[in-house]
């Protein structure tokens, strides 16, 4: 309940940054009229949530926030790490050479259509001026992400790249080692894999990728 109410907290006070205030004298997050939003109940709800945040300085550049894509059931789910400014751009989850990689990956490889997965980043919005994303802008999304697994319930949960691993799992120097493995993670199986990106600079890891993808088929 704790962090539910920083998060009210914050989105009110982003709120009223955005509306030029310098300072405001002290509020109760408990008041009907703080509470902007209500701790979401299904994921419908929090995709809502996710649209209107500001709990960051993301929310001031971003065209939209991409809040995920795809059956809401889904025993796959694939998450990226951050919007890229061509998705921000296009308001799609599939644009571009990585995501025709991706698209390829999962019609080709793993015999799915895109309705069957449900796909999200752990960033909802562009970075700023591409930059990485800061700690800071992570603590105020990572609770969206971690809402998300919770109401789809995956059965398997595919990480694109070293930064979605280790901003999911905490562990920032152990993408080498666990890459590819299914690792057993609450509820449901994990599966670190190359991001599309990658595979486009180095085709020659397209082999493992290949490997990489017949481990994920097999543990669906």
């Amino acid at each position: 309940m704790k962090s539910f109410q920083n998060l009210l907290l914050l989105q009110n006070l982003y709120r009223i940054k955005a509306l030029g205030f310098e300072y405001i004298d002290s509020f109760s997050i408990n008041t009907p009229a703080a509470v902007s939003f209500e701790e979401p109940m299904n994921l419908g709800q929090l995709t809502h949530n996710i649209a209107t945040c500001h709990l960051c300085d993301l929310s001031k550049s971003r065209k939209q926030s991409m809040s995920g894509f795809g059956n809401p059931s889904a025993d796959l789910m694939i998450i990226d790490y951050a919007v890229s400014a061509v998705e921000d751009e296009t308001n799609s989850y599939f644009c571009g050479r990585s995501g025709d990689t991706l698209k390829k990956m999962i019609e080709n490889v793993l015999e799915l259509r895109l309705s069957d997965i449900y796909f999200t980043h752990a960033i909802k919005c562009k970075p700023l001026n591409a930059n990485r994303p800061s700690e800071s802008e992570w603590d105020s999304c990572k609770n969206y992400l971690f809402s998300q697994i919770d109401f789809v319930k995956p059965k398997v949960i595919v990480t694109l790249g070293e930064d979605a691993y280790a901003h999911l799992t905490g562990e920032y120097d152990n993408f080498k080692n666990v890459r590819g493995h299914v690792i057993d993670c609450k509820k449901y199986k994990l599966i670190p894999i190359f991001h599309p990106q990658y595979l486009l600079r180095n085709p020659e890891s397209k082999k493992i990728a290949m490997n990489d993808l017949k481990t994920i088929k097999s543990s669906l």
